[in-house]
This record gives structure tokens, C-alpha cells and sequence, in this order.
């Protein structure tokens, strides 16, 4: 490992000039970083400033960056105008469940294709990848019909149940985890007597948590923020999820959108994000270094 030469009075002005020149380096790095960080917390800002403003103030042009006044009602006003707490534990419900039933799924399937070589294995797994090409509006229609057949239209199942049966990006995530896994681990399994599930369950699952806790958040976050499938299974509003909810505020029900209010919502929707990527920080950088997502 290189270091740089201490410049003390016996330094060469060849070493000043190239230490210059890294202090040069660092501090012109360290500026881009500030600058980045300040346009990437931009919005961020504007999205909690303005959810602290009142409405006349919102028609002001230019617009302010800090309320004139601070409109802390408007966080009461969001539980008044919609059935905000009922549409935010739907989300919750179903965001939850999804979390589970990813987890099992995928990691089930991960496991089967990491650690059995049979015979067509490898065709099974790169039909499992090519599902990934497929666009949801192709499939959309088919599985319409298919849950209307079943009569689970306007209920949280159409949400939920394809989460048991796992995606094809979680599956290929945890089977390069487990592929990593090496094989006299289950080899002193099989010896001791355990089964295969019992290896998956008490030899596999305890060394994923990274590579479990990231597949957790990416399913959180798409069951949460998704719009799409909500729209079109559920009708009854008292099932209507977050999303939903939040762009009803640009509907025709309100003349002119009370922005301040979809702000105030938005705060409130990146709060359970920014909690659970709060407590699961260390799991999942470890897991995108581990599966090696880029």
C-alpha cells in the first residue's frame, strides 16, 4: 500500500507540488459532494416545506422556501379530508404480507436452483429469468380474468397471493447468495441426518440475513408504492391503499389540488421507507455487496 511522503522542511518540491495537488483533488471532490447532496435533498426539501404551507401561500409565485407561516394543521387536515388511516393500514397490511410471501417463495426457489444440479436445471432457470422480460401489461389481462374467475376482485388477495409464488429477480438475487454458501456446510448436514428443508430452514436462512433483508425492502417498497394493481382490483374505497388515496388529490373532485395535502401525504408515505431502511441500513449494504447488485 502506498502512502504519501510527509512534507516537512527536508521535502523535495516535487513532493509539495503532488501533495498540493491531492489537496486540490480532495477539495474540489468534496465541493461535487456538497453540491450533489444539496440537489439531491432539493426536492426532499420543497416536498416538507410545502406540506407546511398554507393555501394562498402556494399560489405565490416565486415560490418561498420556507412557509411564511407554518401550517402544522395540515397534518390534522390530511386524517379530515380522506380516510387517510384506513387507506395507510392497507398499505401496511398488504405491504407486509408481500414481504412474507416474497421472502418464502424466493427463498425456497433460490435454494432449489443454487444447491440441486439435476438434469434440466439449468433450462428451468433461464426460463425463470426470461419471465422477467415480459412486461406487466402483457399479463395483465389473462390474470384479470383469472382472479375475476376466482371472485377476488375488490379484495386484498390479487395484492398479496402472487407474492407466495416468488419473482424471478428475487429468486436469481438469493440463488447467487446461496450458490456463495459452500457445500461441506450441508455435506455436515446430510451427515448429522437433517433433511433438506431442515438444511434450508437452519443452515441456509441464518447466513442470508443481508441477502434477505435487501429482497425484504425491494418488496416493501414496490408493494408500497405500487398504483397500478390496486387501481385495478379495488373499487370499494375503504380498501383503497396509499396510492390510490394520493392521487385522488389530482381528481376532479377538487377544482384546484390542494398540494399542500399531497405533500403532507407524501411526508407521511416515506416515513415507513426511511424507518425500515433505517434499521435494516447495515443488512442491506452488506447484501448489495455480497449478491453483487450494481
Amino acid at each position: 500500500m502506498s502512502t504519501i511522503p510527509t512534507a516537512g522542511p527536508e521535502a523535495s518540491p516535487s513532493v509539495n507540488k503532488r501533495r498540493r495537488k491531492i489537496d486540490a483533488v480532495s477539495i474540489a471532490s468534496f465541493i461535487a459532494l456538497l453540491v450533489t447532496t444539496f440537489l439531491m435533498l432539493l426536492p426532499l426539501f420543497f416536498m416538507v416545506s410545502t406540506s407546511l404551507k398554507s393555501k394562498k401561500e402556494l399560489l405565490k409565485f416565486p415560490p418561498s422556501f420556507l412557509p411564511e407561516t407554518w401550517q402544522w394543521s395540515n397534518y390534522r387536515e390530511i386524517f379530515d379530508t380522506l380516510n387517510f388511516s384506513q387507506m395507510y393500514m392497507n398499505s401496511l397490511f398488504i405491504g407486509i404480507l408481500t414481504v412474507v410471501g416474497t421472502l418464502l417463495s424466493s427463498a425456497l426457489a433460490g435454494y432449489g436452483f443454487a444447491r440441486y444440479r439435476g438434469k434440466g436445471s439449468n433450462l428451468w432457470f433461464m426460463l425463470m429469468l426470461s419471465t422477467m422480460m415480459l412486461p406487466y401489461p402483457a399479463i395483465m389481462i389473462p390474470q384479470f380474468i383469472l382472479f375475476s374467475k376466482l371472485n377476488w376482485i375488490d379484495t386484498f388477495l390479487p395484492l398479496i397471493v402472487p407474492a407466495f409464488f416468488g419473482s424471478a429477480y428475487n429468486i436469481f438475487l438469493l440463488r447467487q447468495f446461496f450458490s456463495t454458501l459452500p457445500d461441506e456446510l450441508f455435506d455436515a448436514g446430510r451427515i448429522d441426518g437433517c433433511s433438506e428443508f431442515r438444511m434450508w430452514r437452519q443452515i441456509a436462512l441464518p447466513l442470508s440475513g443481508p441477502a434477505l433483508a435487501t429482497v425484504a425492502i425491494f418488496a416493501f417498497i414496490y408493494s408500497w408504492n405500487d398504483l397500478l394493481t390496486p387501481v385495478l382490483y379495488l373499487s370499494s374505497s375503504d380498501k383503497f391503499t396509499l396510492p390510490v388515496g394520493m392521487s385522488s388529490f389530482t381528481s376532479s373532485r377538487f377544482r384546484i389540488p390542494p398540494w399542500h395535502l399531497l405533500m403532507v401525504a407524501s411526508v407521511l408515505a416515506m416515513l415507513p421507507i426511511v424507518a425500515l431502511f433505517a434499521i435494516a441500513q447495515k443488512r442491506f449494504v452488506e447484501g448489495i455487496v455480497l449478491t453483487g447488485i450494481k
